[in-house]
């Protein structure tokens, strides 16, 4: 009689995922999948994604049109998803998503600029300039000036919300 002896160590085997793991590990790929569908084509243009995704994208934002078949091609795009980098997909979404840590970061940034700007001057001015070069330095030095005036005029005429939506065009164009 032989006895059973086991050829391998149990502490190298992978712990195995339930059949439940699986499908929700499935159903928040085809979620982010659903995000990407919805992004337009300047923001979809800046996600880290393979070619065939991408192609897989554009398929059902412009072809597909019925429900039953939208549904299962984003199991297709959740399928796809599995060979791509979620993390980066997921960072890159997080830029867009108002709900996320970093889109609120990213604004309160933007804020802080736009205060630095209106009190501090030329100096912030010029510190601005020199993290983003692309800059239009007229553009900035006229709407800095209006919000300024604004400001120390108790008016509330938009200078400032103008200032904020050049200062968020120059920090997405980065």
């Amino acid at each position: 009689m032989s006895e059973f002896t086991p050829d391998h160590d149990n502490e190298d085997l992978e712990p195995v995922k339930s059949k439940s793991q699986i499908k929700r590990e499935m159903e928040a790929l085809q979620g982010i999948g659903k995000k990407l569908t919805e992004l337009n084509e300047t923001q979809l243009t800046e996600i880290p994604m393979g070619e065939e995704l991408r192609h897989a994208i554009d398929l059902y934002r412009h072809r597909i049109t019925k429900r039953e078949a939208r549904r299962r091609h984003l199991q297709f795009i959740g399928k796809l998803m599995r060979s791509e980098d979620i993390e980066g997909i997921q960072a890159a979404l997080d830029k867009y998503d108002s709900s996320s840590k970093a889109f609120a970061q990213a604004l309160h940034a933007l804020e802080a600029w736009r205060t630095r700007l209106i009190n501090e001057g030329n100096e912030a001015v010029t510190e601005f300039i020199e993290a983003y070069p692309q800059t239009d330095v007229q553009q900035l030095r006229q709407l800095v000036r209006n919000a300024k005036r604004e400001q120390s005029q108790d008016q509330n005429k938009g200078g400032s919300k103008k200032l904020f939506q050049f200062l968020r065009q120059i920090s997405e164009a980065h």
